[in-house]
Parts: structure tokens; sequence; C-alpha cells
């Protein structure tokens, strides 16, 4: 082959690849920018084929989409109260000026950066403004919406729009919830003993009432017993002495049978009376002495 067919192959290859390389196409999610050794010359919002100078233009795409940038380290923040909070945020974006944004962050890497130390800086102007109380109220919503402001009017000089700032996690610090903990833990032991201690007095006042009854009870049944007891002593003897007093012989040879019974119940006993004693008036005979 000669040099010359060599040359018009090698020529006309660099000329498809030139042609090849002139034509690029722009997504409907993307947008362009064609730069002519690092300069901005033109950009591209429509979607479709395009063309460029080759070897000495080039095109940088960026997103039409909403991006989004997540804060990577917590931020501690110092409320108005001098409470102390880390808060975690995450925010979404879009580029709305692809020169301006080219011009300020190249690329979504250096906005992100950007983005976050904006949003950072942000938090802890907006939060200083607040209190601890103001946090756990609906007050939450206004201090988001005056991050997105704040953050909204930093970025529009970078070429970019901020559609969202949300916080994810607003905690205390670690060392803050540890003491917390420690704290609640010590109010609740606290509570605990004092309850106890409540306990303690209320049972033994519930004892002693039970205690002042029983003995009242006890001392009121016994009273009535007694009562009874006596009643009924009182009229077994008014019974016996009506019974008695019908046949005064008879009661009296009663009384001694129940004598004679009780002494002589036991074998042991021993007796040293006059035969005539008035003890032994019925051993004679039936009618006594």
């Amino acid at each position: 082959m000669s040099s010359f067919k060599m040359i018009s192959i090698i020529g006309f290859g660099a000329l498809v690849f030139a042609l090849l390389s002139s034509f690029f196409t722009v997504d409907q999610t993307q947008q362009a920018l064609v730069l002519q050794f690092g300069e901005p010359k033109r950009l591209i919002n429509k979607p479709g084929l395009n063309f460029k100078v080759p070897f000495v233009q080039e095109v940088t795409f960026f997103d039409k989409r909403v991006l989004s940038a997540v804060s990577k380290d917590s931020e501690e923040v110092i409320l108005k109260d001098q409470k102390r909070l880390e808060v975690d945020t995450y925010s979404r974006f879009k580029i709305i000026d692809p020169l301006l944004f080219y011009q300020t962050v190249r690329n979504e890497f250096g906005a992100r950066q950007r983005l976050e130390s904006i949003v950072d800086s942000s938090v802890r102007r907006v939060f200083g403004k607040f209190e601890l109380t103001d946090i756990l109220s609906d007050a939450r919503t206004k201090i988001v919406d005056d991050i997105s402001e704040e953050v909204n009017s930093s970025i529009k000089k970078l070429g970019m729009e901020i559609i969202d700032v949300r916080i994810r996690r607003a905690d205390y610090p670690k060392s803050t919830s540890q003491n917390i903990f420690n704290r609640m833990k010590s109010e609740r032991e606290q509570e605990a003993k004092e309850f106890r201690a409540e306990g303690a007095e209320e049972a033994q006042k519930i004892r002693a009432d039970a205690e002042k009854q029983k003995v009242v009870l006890v001392a009121e049944s016994k009273r009535k017993a007694e009562g009874l007891r006596g009643d009924g002593d009182a009229l077994a003897i008014k019974i016996y002495s009506d019974a008695f007093g019908q046949d005064k012989k008879f009661f009296k040879f009663y009384r001694s049978m129940l004598a004679y019974e009780n002494t002589f119940s036991d074998e042991n006993t021993t007796m040293i009376l006059s035969p005539d004693s008035d003890f032994f008036s019925y051993f004679g005979k039936q009618k006594g002495n």
C-alpha cells in the first residue's frame, strides 16, 4: 500500500471521528454547557441532538432533576436558653443556572460541599433564636422555613435553588443525654422512695387502726360474754332457788349427796370427823339424824 493511500485512510478516519465527535445528545433530564478551552460558550436547555466544534469545544452536563444533600456530621447548636442540641439535616436542591453553577462550584460534588456549609451555618443561626420548648412545639415548622429561606438567599448566587430543608434528628449530645438520664433516674428513685415511705406510713396507720378495732371488738365481745354469763348464772341461781325453795328438805338432802360425791370420789381421801357430825347426818337414815 502506497503512502498516499495510507495518508488518505488516516485522513478519512480522522474526518469521520471529527464528524462523530462534533455531535452530542442532550437528554430531557439534562442541560448542557458548551466550553471552549474552559470558557463557557453556549448553554443548551432543550433536549435533542446538538453540534460542537471538535477538538476545541467540550460539553459539561448538569442534571435538571431535584438533587439531595445530606449532612455528613451532626451539627451542635446552642439554643437561646443555652441548651445544646445535635442536629442532622438533609436538603434537596435544583440547578437553575448552569453557567453560574459552573463558574462558582463547578460540579455537584463542589455544590454539595458548599451547600452543607451554608446549611450548617444557617442551622446554627436560626436555632440560636429559639428555646428548647419552641423546638418541641409547632414552632419547629417556622424554624425549618427560616432555614430554607436563609439558605435559598445564599445559594441563588451559586446558580442553585433550595427545594426543601428538613431536620432528620435533633437530640441532646451524648454527654448531656447521659447527665439528663442520670438526673431523671435519681428523680424517679427519689419519687419511688417517697411513695414507699408514704405506703409504709399508710400501712402502719391501717395496721394500727385494725389492731385498735380488734382490741375494741374483743373487749366488747368479752363484756357482752361476761354480761350474758352473769345473766345466765343469775337465771340459773334463780331457777335453783325457786326449785329448791319448794322443798327445803330435799334441797338439803341433794346438797349432802353432792358433797358426798365430791368428797369420796378420790380413794385417797382421809377425813377425821366426829361420827355424830352433821356431815354424816344422812348416813344413818334417809331422813337424817
